[in-house]
């Protein structure tokens, strides 16, 4: 996958990413998710389209799970920490904190073990 390409930002987990693609990212998944949801919701229940919004919604969320650690592990190599790391986005409590750090938060100015660092406003 080359680095900087839509399918590196959401399913790689080589290299860096910044505060501002880590956020946008994470905002168009959830837009995606509500989207599909509130799809689901209009149809009668039971019907095929219920089923079809419903498999389709849950298809979803599962390429966002993905997403959203691939995601994780690339702000965190912004921070030259390992990627194990977002484990931690699972924790209930740790999760909202870790997405306010990792939203906030300058990563290690200039290269480090992960590559070079992601482009930013100064």
């Amino acid at each position: 996958m080359a680095q900087g390409s839509l399918p590196w930002l959401f399913f790689g987990v080589s290299g860096r990413v910044g505060r501002v693609a880590y956020f946008l990212a994470g905002l168009f998944l959830a837009i995606i998710q509500a989207f599909l949801l509130y799809r689901f919701t209009l149809v009668p229940e039971g019907t095929s389209a219920s089923q079809f919004w419903a498999m389709l919604f849950s298809a979803a969320v599962l390429v966002s799970i993905w997403s959203n650690v691939a995601l994780g592990i690339k702000r965190l190599h912004d921070f030259d920490k390992p990627g194990l790391l977002a484990v931690s986005l699972f924790i209930p409590i740790i999760s909202i904190m870790a997405f306010v750090l990792l939203c906030f938060v300058p990563g290690t100015p200039g290269p480090n073990r992960y590559g070079q660092g992601p482009d930013r406003p100064t």
